[in-house]
């Protein structure tokens, strides 16, 4: 998933979504292309290979990987329905959230976080539909940094170092953007499309311009060095979304030896003297069972992958005796959950029309100019239109390892007016109307600074032994007083970027209403951001750790370098659970890194071919 619903609900109103559903079924219908949607197979067999539990970003890329093998029978699980033409508008990720589409989880009150949102609780949205969070995502395609990887492999997982995960980055890719396509730390002809949006603010201009005017390089921050600011590559395509499922799933829909299965809640994973033997799930209410011959792969992602194992005696046995579960093994899952967070009430205005306002882009123009021809605002990834990477006082600027990443919008909180990104990001009335809706429907531009390796972490506990019940969420937001110190530090900098000749030419200047709850302290002080960053903490949909990979000899590891979950024969967790920490960056291509990575680990250890079938030509 991501970032920003301070974005996405700048630009469409609910009002086009109907006319941009039929526009693009009118362009699409007689398409003899790869991007048909798949079918849900309503009967399935009694046994597979292979079952992979979840087909979101790591899931779709193991489905079309694990079926190059035509002897391989894989069945895909996915709780959710399909991706449909509204949620291939970059423009509108916010309006996906809090949908059918999103599962819909909010962490339990915590007295260092999310203070000024409704309840004490953070919103965490996580994609329930074919594509998983790729779908509700802003499209961001964000590596991380090497030391990241190159650490992982220090802790004890060999293989999982930067200059052999580059590969599974590069295998996936195509690059449409000519002047970083051809480098040695980019590919085309993959899978996966990505690129710059075709449409941008004046603002983006600005953003990228004052960095450089701050002694930044204006840099592919997934190339040789990270550190700088840049235009924000996506995963799109001809200006819509490219989920992972538009990827990796439709262009092999119509593989025999792949069967997808929709709407069907995986409640427990069948295990039998500690071997994997296939799993049972829920679909159109009545509880069905499928045997895997070979492996079960769970990537359902770092909230619902914890959960099954748990609900299926795997997990802190202490845990598990409390819910009258059976132990089938004693592990740390659950543990290690780390997350990105960012301050989201980081406001500017600016005194020309220049901005991303819901009222001036909700028109018929817009849409045609999407449905016709692929450009226009509507294109903008989730209204993200830059990113940068900041080295804070506490970060050795030699290091090209930074602290602080930027998410730069066009706009704000207070653009829609309190419609949507207000209701996604959980603002409680007394911030929205204190300190936004002063300024609503005004010229604004916002930036989200996001801590990018955070001290504290968090951890999940099941509610009860009900599948369908949301597991409680407990992240540990800056609980490590050095996460809020370095926040408020990116904040100063996001605030003396303001200041430069580039964003000044605009009359940029920080929002004079203050935060709620905060007014007792000195104004701009760092007492004050201090205050401020724990109650408009937004998280920026980073979920991972939670089966953390790791040695033997590590005692809060869950899955070895393999991917094989400790003491359980046939069964792998393959998503962003297995990160050992989260990267420093956005999750999304790290995860279809490890589904790229995992996949040829399972072919490796079945003596099959990692050559990959060369994708069908994409327009």
């Amino acid at each position: 998933m991501a970032v920003l619903a301070t974005a996405a609900g700048l630009t469409a109103g609910l009002w086009m979504l109907p006319i941009l559903m039929g526009m693009m079924g009118y362009m699409k219908y007689d398409e003899l292309n790869p991007e048909s949607h798949p079918r849900s197979k309503r009967s399935l067999d009694t046994e597979y290979d292979f079952i992979i539990v979840g087909g979101g970003s790591a899931g779709s890329v193991l489905a079309n990987r694990l079926t190059e093998i035509s002897q391989w029978k894989v069945l895909l699980l996915e709780a959710g329905q399909d991706e449909n033409e509204v949620s291939d508008v970059p423009a509108v990720a916010a309006y996906l959230q809090m949908s059918n589409m999103d599962w819909q989880y909010k962490t339990e009150p915590q007295p260092t976080a999310c203070l000024g949102l409704v309840d004490g609780r953070c919103n965490w949205p996580r994609g329930k539909v074919l594509g998983g969070s790729s779908v509700l995502n802003y499209m961001l395609y964000v590596r991380g940094n090497r030391r990241d990887y190159d650490s992982w492999e220090e802790m004890g997982n060999p293989g999982w170092g930067y200059d052999s995960l580059l590969n599974y980055f590069k295998k996936s890719e195509d690059n449409r953007n000519p002047y970083i396509a051809n480098t040695d730390y980019h590919s085309t002809g993959g899978y996966l499309t990505v690129q710059e949006a075709p449409w941008r603010t004046p603002l983006a201009t600005a953003f990228v311009e004052a960095g450089m005017e701050m002694g930044y390089e204006n840099r592919d921050g997934n190339g040789e060095y990270q550190t700088g600011f840049m235009i924000a590559q996506g995963t799109i395509r001809r200006g819509s979304r490219c989920s992972a499922a538009k990827a990796f799933l439709r262009p092999v829909r119509n593989r025999p030896n792949l069967h997808i299965a929709m709407g069907a809640h995986v409640s427990k994973i069948l295990i039998d003297g500690k071997i994997a033997r296939g799993v049972e799930f829920i679909r159109n209410g009545k509880p069905q069972r499928v045997r895997a011959t070979r492996e079960v792969i769970v990537s359902a992602g770092a909230i619902n992958t914890p959960q099954l194992l748990m609900l299926s005696g795997i997990g802190p046995a202490k845990h598990l005796h409390e819910m009258g579960i059976p132990v089938v093994q004693n592990a740390p899952v659950g543990e290690n959950l780390q997350d990105h967070i960012a301050f989201g009430g980081l406001v500017f205005l600016v005194d020309k029309p220049i901005s991303m306002m819901q009222s001036r882009y909700e028109n018929l123009n817009s849409v045609i100019q999407y449905a016709m021809y692929g450009a226009g605002p509507l294109t903008i990834l989730g209204g993200v239109e830059g990113l940068a990477w900041v080295n804070t006082k506490y970060a050795n600027s030699s290091d090209d390892f930074p602290d602080i990443e930027f998410h730069f919008v066009a706009g704000s909180a207070s653009s829609d007016g309190g419609r949507q990104v207000k209701k996604v990001h959980g603002i409680s009335d007394r911030v929205y109307n204190e300190m936004l809706k002063p300024i609503q429907y005004k010229d604004t531009w916002s930036v989200l600074p996001m801590i990018l390796r955070p001290y504290s972490k968090g951890y999940l506990r099941l509610k009860s032994t009900n599948p369908f019940h949301k597991i409680l969420i407990y992240p540990n937001y800056m609980t490590d007083e050095r996460d809020a110190k370095i926040l408020v530090e990116g904040t100063k900098i996001a605030i003396a970027m303001s200041q430069t000749q580039a964003f000044q030419r605009f009359n940029s200047r920080l929002n004079p209403n203050r935060m709620p709850g905060c007014k007792h302290l000195e104004p701009w002080s760092d007492a004050y951001w201090d205050c401020a960053v724990r109650h408009y903490t937004v998280t920026i949909y980073h979920h991972s750790g939670t089966a953390k990979m790791g040695p033997s000899t590590d005692p809060t590891a869950v899955v070895d370098a393999r991917l094989r979950v400790y003491g359980i024969k046939g069964l792998r967790v393959i998503d962003a659970s297995i990160m050992p920490n989260v990267v420093s960056g956005n999750t999304n291509a790290p995860t279809i890194m490890i589904g790229e990575k995992g996949a040829d680990i399972i072919k490796e250890e079945y003596g099959e071919s990692t050559i990959p079938i060369p994708p069908p030509r994409m327009p």
